[in-house]
């Protein structure tokens, strides 16, 4: 088993990982909910008393009318009743002028006929921010009370006793009642972890199961959506990898079949020539010199046939580098065309070609060379009985196409995209009078390292036409 098996086999499942995931939440959850609500309840009950006293003393503040004192009564009263304290106003020289005692008499402003106010009101004079606020223990009732004295305005103070109620019994009742709490949350979210467990690793398996099918070389596997976008997302992918590589083996496997069968032709024929000169031709010097010449172009078909194949390879790995120059593009499909000058004398063709204006072009002039004379390979191997072809120059704004017309069989509309793949070959031929069958795939990396434009266009029964865009140098010049 290798280390990338291993690590696979150790990691945890989705469902196990969700369920870890969720476990950790709900806990956190519950932690925070115990630790607000019941061992810092004390605590955020006395900061919210705190909080509440200085609001009401602001609120006094801002609508006392100092110049009728006795006019906001309500106004103290109001605020003393719905907040259950005690709320006092007097003079600078603390005697009472409007009181307001919700703590049923138990005030420590009020009681004992209000003696401790002159105390509260020298804390205030004496306060650098002429206000303060105390916390005082009620020994009778053993309560925590809070005492605030501030001025109010020029001439008056306020004072603000509020008293902070016992909560152990409320602590005991929140606590009784989060016990339940965290059950239900606890078995709401095991039930919640196993219904979106399950469904969220139940595409998963299905697209497991069907990658394994595909690995085992069924081609045909579909990958099925999840109800969710990045799933859905995911089966698209493998749908298109599933597709591509049943495409590639479908490649692969007519590549070996040509392959085999164009090494096997040769070597057949080379067998048989050397037995027959062994045999028969061997004391007859013009029969063995037919022979022998027969073996030397079977073994250049196959040497070719080799040679391409490594071309194709370097290619197709970024291992060749192009070697970019100027040169005449008048010039450029003379001196091609003219390699063919025998093959038009023995076997009767007709290549015509149609200059437009000359113009400088850049680009690597050899491997260009070798994507014309391709075209021209193909146009002679699929142009029929007519052996006319044509090699046309058509000058556009910036790049110079060149096209090789044939009026031969032409190729059906449905196999246009696959002529320039590796080893496609037209099964209604028959043996290329030139080329390998690898001459249109070599096509297609040479140009796309050189980034032109090529294609094809086809009818068929009357012909085709193969063109590729060569990009035009800034500087053009006209032949003499």
């Amino acid at each position: 088993m290798t280390t990338s098996n291993k690590k696979a086999r150790r990691a945890l499942s989705l469902r196990s990982t969700i369920w870890v995931y969720f476990a950790v939440f709900t806990a956190v959850i519950l932690i925070l909910v115990w630790f607000f609500q019941v061992f810092t309840l004390d605590k955020y009950y006395e900061a919210t008393t705190r909080s509440k006293i200085y609001r009401i003393a602001a609120a006094i503040n801002s609508g006392f009318d100092s110049e009728r004192p006795l006019s906001n009564r309500t106004l103290i009263e109001d605020l003393a009743h719905s907040n259950t304290m005690t709320v006092v106003v007097t003079d600078l020289n603390g005697n009472p002028m409007i009181s307001a005692d919700f703590l049923g008499g138990f005030s420590a402003l009020t009681a004992g006929g209000g003696y401790k106010l002159f105390d509260f009101r020298s804390e205030v004079l004496k306060s650098e921010t002429g206000y303060f606020l105390s916390v005082m223990t009620n020994e009778r009732f053993n309560t925590t009370e809070f005492i605030y004295g501030g001025r109010l305005g020029d001439d008056y103070l306020v004072f603000i006793n509020s008293s902070l109620e016992p909560i152990g019994p409320v602590a005991e009742v929140i606590k009784e009642q989060l016990v339940f709490i965290s059950l239900i949350t606890l078995l709401l979210g095991l039930f919640i972890t196993f219904l979106l467990s399950n469904r969220l690793s139940r595409p998963f398996k299905h697209i497991t199961a069907a990658a394994e099918r595909l690995a085992s070389g069924d081609y045909t596997t579909h990958f099925e959506g999840g109800g969710y976008a990045e799933i859905n997302e995911l089966s698209d992918a493998l749908n298109y990898a599933g597709s591509e590589i049943s495409k590639v083996d479908s490649l692969r496997n007519d590549l070996i079949a040509n392959v085999s069968h164009d090494l096997r032709t040769p070597l057949t024929m080379i067998k048989a020539y050397a037995e027959m000169i062994r045999d028969l031709s061997g004391d007859n010097p013009e029969k063995r010199s037919a022979h022998l010449k027969v073996i030397i172009d079977e073994t250049d078909r196959l040497s070719a046939l080799v040679s391409n194949l490594l071309e194709l390879s370097k290619l197709q790995n970024g291992n060749i580098e192009l070697k970019r120059t100027q040169f005449s593009v008048n010039d450029f499909i003379d001196d091609t065309v003219s390699r063919y000058q025998v093959l038009s004398e023995r076997e009767g063709y007709e290549f015509e070609i149609e200059h437009d204006a000359d113009v400088l072009c850049e680009g690597d002039e050899q491997r260009l060379e070798q994507v014309l004379r391709n075209f021209i390979d193909n146009a002679v191997n699929y142009s029929g009985d007519s052996r006319r072809i044509i090699i046309r120059q058509r000058n556009l704004e910036r790049t110079v196409r060149i096209e090789v017309v044939d009026f031969g069989v032409g190729i059906e509309k449905e196999k246009l995209p696959l002529v320039f793949d590796r080893y496609y070959r037209d099964e209604r031929t028959k043996r290329d009078v030139t080329g390998t069958g690898l001459g249109l795939s070599i096509v297609k990396e040479i140009l796309r390292l050189h980034g032109m434009r090529f294609g094809v266009q086809s009818e068929l029964g009357k012909g085709s036409t193969f063109w590729f865009e060569i990009k035009i140098s800034s500087q053009n010049f006209t032949t003499e």
